[in-house]
């Protein structure tokens, strides 16, 4: 389906809606979130708190109401750092500038830097690959090692 690059207003569209997806999901609103954010079958998440890469994405009833009760509330504003449009690609690098209120802890900063890469389908703009992490404000050498360390 190689078509030229994504157009000016549809990269623009893929940014209003990875906004709108930000701020739906830190509010728990999961409705909210997937209206704005198609899973491809082959969609991997490099989570922000680490481990092995997820495979798919489970929208089983069970699974997206433990994500809605995880987020339990709060903002998010995302600013876009890059964003790369080729053929039936395109990227965003982005920070994720938000807070909330998320597995019971208390209202706080949960801003990361985040990486999305969309394929165009038939259908519009899918998501095939999220990689987010924690690492908005710098840390030093040695708290990278003892992270390195587990």
């Amino acid at each position: 389906m190689t078509q030229e690059s994504a157009t000016d207003d549809e990269l623009a569209d893929v940014v209003r809606r990875a906004r709108l997806s930000a701020s739906a999901l830190i509010a728990g609103d999961i409705p909210g979130y997937l209206a704005e954010i198609e899973h491809s079958h082959d969609y991997t998440l490099m989570s922000p708190f680490g481990g092995d890469p997820e495979r798919g994405f489970d929208g089983s009833a069970e699974r997206l109401a433990a994500i809605s009760d995880f987020f339990q509330g709060g903002e998010a504003e995302v600013e876009v750092v890059a964003s790369y449009a080729t053929g039936d690609l395109v990227v965003l690098v982005v920070i994720e500038r938000q807070h909330g209120r998320v597995g019971g802890l208390p209202d706080q900063d949960l801003s990361l830097r985040v990486t999305m890469v969309f394929r165009r389908t038939e259908s519009g703009w899918e998501q095939v690959h999220r990689h987010a992490d924690p690492l908005v404000h710098g840390i030093a050498l040695e708290q990278l090692a003892e992270l390195l360390r587990g």
